[in-house]
């Protein structure tokens, strides 16, 4: 059931992020580990329910994330090694003081990744086709309207503004080191993502044209 495959996949998520992080800090005394599962397990459990409720099939998509493409298989890989690194990291330097994150910045990285959340939720609700892998599904239409007319891939802007800042979240600046390789590893997602939509989307490359910017508006 579609339902005890969501609760199932969702505390393994709560259990695997609290080993990387209270295992490594040999506490739970780790004020920067709750306020990141907070910030991330509540919206994902709020927005589980909607999806269950709304758009089931949906939801069965973003559980999915049995990548057929090579390129892609060899992202998810990199990506697999950057965030348990990154957290175990940040937890080593909450554990030993190796650096100290001020508070004002810690809210502030806790104010982006809300503000990525957020454009992570509109992105699902403005594209039904959205998936964990880069695929072409039956039906499947170019979606050009709200954030996707200002740049063809507004999920990964979103994941950018939630994953860059997470390590000054956990109160790490030693902890930005392996994320700083997310945006290369979505650049090359990217890259290959529109390869596959160009060749096997109808009117995605008219809509290449329409809209200019991948990423971030007037840069790239």
């Amino acid at each position: 059931m579609l339902i005890i495959n969501a609760l199932t996949k969702f505390i393994f998520g709560l259990i695997l992020v609290g080993a990387l992080l209270f295992l490594p800090a040999w506490t739970f005394f780790y004020p920067g580990a709750w306020l990141f599962i907070a910030l991330l397990f509540i919206p994902m459990l709020i927005m589980g329910v909607v999806l269950l409720v709304k758009a089931p099939a949906l939801l069965e998509k973003r559980l999915n994330n049995k990548e057929k493409e090579k390129a892609q298989q060899g992202v998810i890989a990199l990506s697999g090694l950057m965030f348990p690194i990154g957290f175990i990291i940040s937890a080593l330097d909450f554990r030993f003081s190796w650096s100290s994150v001020p508070l004002w910045l810690v809210i502030t990285a806790s104010a982006l990744f809300l503000l990525g959340y957020g454009m992570y939720a509109e992105v699902m609700r403005e594209n039904a086709y959205l998936s964990r892998t880069v695929e072409i599904q039956e039906g499947q239409r170019v979606i050009s309207s709200g954030l996707y007319g200002v740049v063809r891939h507004p999920m990964y802007l979103a994941t950018l503004l939630m994953f860059l800042p997470l390590p000054l979240i956990l109160g790490s600046f030693w902890g930005l080191i392996p994320f700083a390789l997310y945006p290369t590893v979505t650049v090359i997602r990217i890259l290959n993502e529109e390869k596959v939509l160009t060749e096997g989307l109808t009117g995605y490359a008219e809509y290449k044209t329409k809209v200019k910017y991948r990423l971030i508006p007037f840069i790239w």
